[in-house]
């Protein structure tokens, strides 16, 4: 737990010094302090779920999230490279976008074969419908948002019902263990905070708005979001 909570106070000096330094220029001494960000994440993993081996070995469970999150280390990279060399930019953005959908896809698949109750196939159906349904609604709000997605579309829309199948199906199985399992509890969290993220970047992305209060909204809500998730593996039971 102290090991933890250390990791959790060096991540936050690292990232308000990420901040700083993306606010001023987009360098590569910014893509090595957003790198180091993620890594801390991932030992925040590391850490939670070595602490909580006493309460029945290394579950595979952990296995999942951590490499979920090494997926979101390396969809970290991509993304700032695309503003360090912007001659790359789609290769880049290609690159961060599948990065995440595999993260996200890893998160769900370990929930699912952890906390997944047998005989209750609507509670993960239902959520991964209506994953695709807002997905879809996104794109198609697309002109009234003042986004425009171009050629990047079909991308954003199946990252989009990868991302909110992570906060409809996290929701579910919590709802379904009676908000009682604290893991699960901190994944919907923080996969709200990842949503809300994305929805920030969006504008950025496909609308021209790289605003500093952007900037900052962004990494306050996603880098919560990953230290979060990571967290939950200390609560394993």
């Amino acid at each position: 737990m102290t090991i933890c909570i250390i990791l959790l106070i060096l991540g936050a000096i690292t990232l308000f010094w990420y901040i700083l330094e993306k606010l001023r220029a987009y360098t590569l001494k910014a893509v090595f302090l957003k790198t180091a960000v993620s890594v801390l994440f991932i030992a925040v993993g590391v850490c939670g779920w070595l602490a909580s081996a006493g309460a029945g070995g290394l579950q595979s469970f952990g296995a999942w999230i951590i490499l979920g999150l090494l997926f979101g280390l390396l969809g970290d990279i991509w993304l700032d490279l695309k503003y360090v060399y912007p001659a790359q930019d789609d290769p880049f953005t290609y690159a961060g976008f599948a990065s995440f959908s595999i993260g996200h896809i890893l998160y769900i698949t370990g929930m699912l074969l952890r906390y997944y109750p047998s005989g209750k196939p609507l509670a993960i159906i239902l959520p991964i419908l209506l994953s695709i349904l807002v997905s879809g609604g996104n794109i198609l709000m697309e002109k009234p948002m003042k986004l425009h997605f171009g050629k990047m579309k079909p991308i954003v829309f199946g990252y989009g019902a990868i991302l909110f199948s992570t906060v409809l199906v996290s929701g579910s199985l919590a709802m379904l263990h009676g908000w009682h399992v604290t893991t699960l509890n901190l994944i919907f969290i923080g996969s709200i905070l990842f949503a809300l993220s994305d929805l920030v970047l969006s504008g950025t992305y496909f609308g021209g708005k790289e605003r500093p209060v952007d900037i900052i909204l962004n990494y306050l809500t996603y880098y919560p979001a990953q230290f979060l998730i990571a967290l939950s593996l200390l609560f394993l039971k």
